[in-house]
């Protein structure tokens, strides 16, 4: 189905973009593997090292725990009530905090359940005098319940949604009961789903970043990532950077190997918010109960986002938007997301083609086998490496040639492509593997090939998936606070650092703000970014 010419071509773009990918991480790596191993060793075994891995263990098995715990009611609920009043916006609205950039979620819910938040306000009004606090353990387990409550929901959503109807009708003509009901139907919906999306989430909160250096609260709250950014940025510490960074690649490795080997999770159903007819909700007790879950949830979720909405109108939208500071920061984040997008689009089609083109061979040779093999889970290997790893390696690497905030935007960029390139990969192969099979024969037949192939046959059917991956991709890399945390400076700002920035130096009115412009900025770019049936996580 490809011309032999096309076939060389598409398969030596693919071994140069899989190559350019796995020598940036391989360097990254190497760098952290060769500077002062002796003390970096040393550094492994300290208690203070031991203390970050076991809190960073801890927050994320509690922060699985919540989740699930609080996520399955809700599922539950919105399964029964099929038509309960707005569900289908209920639904939607469980997808806006995976399209919300980090930094933004966390200043809504510091707006809450901060010191001068909305439920510190009731407590002092029914007389508490002891505020509650936000920073620490209670701050981020809140903090990723309102980011994988939503995920949650709609994973378990999707699993009742694709019980067959039949098992309801049979159950409600056995007058089976709730418990019964949840027993022999609901549960064995969602049982098989618990493993796959506890180990996804466990994997997001383990590697989380953004949310505890925001809400840690110090050395006795932090993660790993969070302390590899301070041993460099800080203390620099090199040493104790390499040691946490290893850590982290030992812990993500074992993660990912676990991960692989659990029920996969597929979102698709519930992004439709589709419903099949449902007889057990209908009683007083079970429209009240599922109302009260929903309306919880809602709180739960909705409550940050009207905050961030809110703080941010009473910001001076049209000051901050046209000072100096805001305008410097969004272009650097425009091009720095412009070209992160290019780049994942463009590494992403010639792995995609050149897998194709092994694929559609009958007896490929054993080296694009094994091409194929790894190239499939070459474009993941960012969530192996995550972006404070990969930072620090080559803050190590480039440090001998001088001032590395030169290299920053050059660094920052390549980041940012290879944290969009999983996502991007998601979005297209299929597409381009369906259109190859449409197409792939009668292109070949008519001896179509190159820019007149690309012109007639693939770009009217592929513009939409590829313009959809590529305003995910700008997505992500407009609302990254970890790549660019390394590098940020005055002379170096994107938007998330500027938040960031604004939020140390106590102006938080003007952090809501430019938050508010960010979030709807990126809400947009993933509402017109992400098919419905690729809703996932981020972050």
């Amino acid at each position: 189905m490809f011309e032999r010419r096309e076939s060389r071509r598409f398969v030596c773009l693919g071994v140069v973009a899989f190559t350019v990918v796995l020598l940036f991480i391989g360097l990254a790596i190497a760098a952290l593997s060769s500077f002062d191993t002796g003390a970096a060793s040393a550094s492994l075994t300290d208690p203070y090292t031991l203390r970050i891995l076991q809190f960073t263990l801890w927050q994320a098995t509690l922060s699985t725990l919540l989740s699930i715990l609080f996520g399955l009611p809700v599922a539950l609920a919105l399964a029964r009530q099929a038509r309960f009043p707005g569900r289908i916006w209920i639904i939607r609205l469980m997808a806006v905090p995976m399209g919300l950039p980090v930094i933004v979620g966390a200043l809504g819910i510091i707006a809450i359940w901060g010191r001068q938040g909305v439920f510190n306000a009731m407590l002092l009004d029914i007389g508490l005098s002891q505020p509650f606090s936000i920073y620490g353990l209670s701050g981020i387990l809140i903090a990723h319940v309102f980011f994988n409550l939503p995920l949650v929901v709609r994973f378990f959503l999707a699993g009742l949604e694709r019980v067959p109807a039949e098992y309801w009708r049979m159950g409600a003509s056995l007058n089976l009961g709730s418990l019964s009901t949840f027993r022999f139907i609901e549960w064995p919906a969602v049982v098989r789903l618990v493993p796959g999306v506890a180990g996804l989430i466990f994997m997001l909160c383990a590697t989380s970043f953004t949310l505890v250096l925001l809400l840690g609260g110090g050395p006795a709250a932090t993660t790993i990532e969070v302390a590899i950014y301070q041993a460099l940025r800080f203390d620099f510490d090199p040493p104790r950077a390499i040691a946490l960074s290893l850590m982290q690649i030992a812990m993500t490795g074992f993660l990912l190997t676990l991960l692989a080997r659990l029920p996969s999770v597929d979102a698709e159903a519930s992004s439709h918010g589709k419903a099949v007819r449902r007889f057990d909700g209908a009683a007083i007790p079970s429209r009240l109960w599922d109302g009260a879950v929903i309306a919880l949830a809602l709180v739960l979720v909705g409550l940050p986002l009207i905050a961030v909405t809110a703080s941010g109108l009473r910001a001076d939208i049209f000051r901050l938007a046209s000072s100096e500071a805001f305008l410097g920061a969004a272009r650097t984040s425009l091009i720095i997301a412009l070209a992160s997008a290019a780049l994942s689009l463009l590494v992403s089609v010639a792995l995609i083609r050149a897998r194709q083109v092994v694929q559609v061979q009958r007896h490929p040779a054993r080296a694009l086998r094994i091409f194929y093999l790894v190239s499939g889970a070459g474009s993941s290997l960012v969530l192996l490496v995550p972006p404070v790893v990969l930072g620090s390696g080559w803050f190590l690497l480039l440090r001998p040639f001088g001032d590395v905030a030169m290299f920053a935007p050059a660094l920052v960029c390549a980041i940012n492509m290879l944290m969009a390139l999983p996502f991007v990969m998601r979005v297209l192969e299929p597409a381009f593997t369906t259109h190859q099979a449409r197409t792939g024969r009668l292109s070949a037949s008519l001896g179509m090939e190159g820019l007149s192939r690309f012109r007639f046959v693939d770009w009217p059917v592929l513009w939409r998936p590829l313009a959809m991956a590529f305003s995910f991709a700008m997505a992500l890399s407009l609302g990254d606070l970890g790549a660019v945390a390394l590098f940020g400076s005055e002379s170096f700002t994107t938007l998330p650092w500027l938040i960031y920035s604004n939020m140390g130096s106590y102006r938080t009115n003007d952090a809501a703000g430019y938050a508010f412009i960010l979030g709807v900025i990126c809400l947009l770019l993933a509402a017109g970014g992400v098919p419905r049936q690729q809703m996932r996580a981020n972050a």
